[in-house]
């Protein structure tokens, strides 16, 4: 049975790579590459591949915020979450948001297609390192103290924000402050900085 993949990349050189990787398998087909996040929702709708293989830190959608969005629409696509960030945070809200494996990017070639015959078999595979510290911490941001926080890290200004999310100036600056509140910080940057350090942006 060949498993079908699609693979969400920002960096052309590391999707062609993946690609590559993955036809020398005998039993995986690779049938669509994204290069931003809404690219690879609409592929997966669109194509529902067996797994979707796909980065976190992408335009336009996080492959978090994919994972988040093809659950809700009761997608039957396997995610395997491909990261170079070995941040707990980001593994727990993978899970969180449907993900069946979190793997980061300096795993031997072997372990992800055997990952991906694993997540397609219904199992879950997870970094073990990573696993057992994911449950250290709560992530105390809601999602739209994280949404406003990200773009205000982007350098967007609370009037782009707002307008951005469709939320009012004063709005931004409640979710904008009760972030910083939360994550003990002086201001926006440093509350980013912390929150992305900890994998909760």
């Amino acid at each position: 049975m060949t498993i079908k993949v699609v693979i969400a990349e920002d960096q052309s050189m590391v999707l062609g790579a993946l690609a590559a990787l993955l036809e020398i398998e005998s039993d995986v087909r690779v049938v669509g590459q994204a290069g931003n996040g809404k690219e690879a929702l609409q592929l997966t709708l669109q194509l529902k591949p067996d797994v979707l293989l796909t980065d976190i830190e992408m335009p336009q959608m996080t492959g978090l915020e994919v994972a988040a969005e093809l659950k809700q629409r009761g997608s039957s696509t396997r995610i395997i979450i491909l990261t170079t960030f070995a941040r707990p945070g980001y593994l727990r809200r993978a899970m969180e948001a449907g993900a069946a494996g979190y793997l980061l990017k300096d795993a031997p070639a072997a372990t992800l297609a055997n990952a991906l015959r694993r997540v397609n078999a219904g199992h879950r595979v997870i970094d073990p390192e990573l696993a057992t510290e994911a449950w250290t911490e709560e992530d105390p941001l809601s999602d739209r103290e994280r949404q406003v926080l990200r773009l205000a890290a982007e350098g967007s200004s609370s009037g782009e924000i707002a307008g951005t999310l469709r939320l009012s100036e004063g709005t931004v600056r409640n979710y904008l402050s009760e972030a910083i509140s939360k994550l003990g910080a002086g201001n926006r940057v440093e509350a980013a900085r912390i929150a992305r350090m900890k994998g909760w942006l």
